[in-house]
């Protein structure tokens, strides 16, 4: 299932996550695409907050961590592959032990590590500047079990 939506600004942005963050069952993977100032970590910290991450205030993008983990109703992973140079330094991550029934991972620049996805059935979110706070938000294989 796909859904196109527009936001308008950074608040309607971080509520869309919420909304999605809220309905997650934990497993799931979510690739987060877009060009720099798109709002991926906007859209981050609404997922974080709906999935009941309880300091969701804190959310940033982990660039220089790389992974960032948020304790909650679900374990959320945060990962930033921005600077990533290879699909072999993400598998060193261990990406594989972050997807656990109760977590669910969140990559943010998730388009250059996309070959190391396609054995997962992730939801895929791409953002494009639609103006200066206006986006354009398309989100692909969503589970039937979420209404945005």
């Amino acid at each position: 299932m796909c859904f196109d939506v527009i936001s308008n600004s950074p608040e309607e942005t971080i509520e869309l996550g919420r909304r999605l963050g809220s309905q997650l069952k934990g497993g799931e993977v979510i690739g987060i695409c877009g060009p720099l100032g798109s709002g991926k970590t906007h859209l981050i910290k609404g997922i974080a907050a709906g999935a009941g991450a309880e300091d969701s205030k804190q959310v940033n993008s982990p660039t220089f961590v790389i992974v960032k983990e948020y304790a909650g109703r679900l374990d959320i992973y945060h990962i930033d592959a921005y600077r990533l140079g290879s699909i072999a330094e993400f598998e060193m991550l261990g990406f594989d032990e972050y997807c656990r029934p109760k977590s669910v991972v969140l990559i943010e620049w998730a388009d250059k590590i996309e070959s190391a996805l396609e054995a997962v059935d992730y939801i895929r979110i791409e953002l494009q500047h639609g103006g200066e706070t206006k986006r354009k938000i398309h989100i692909q294989n969503i589970g039937d079990y979420i209404a945005l």
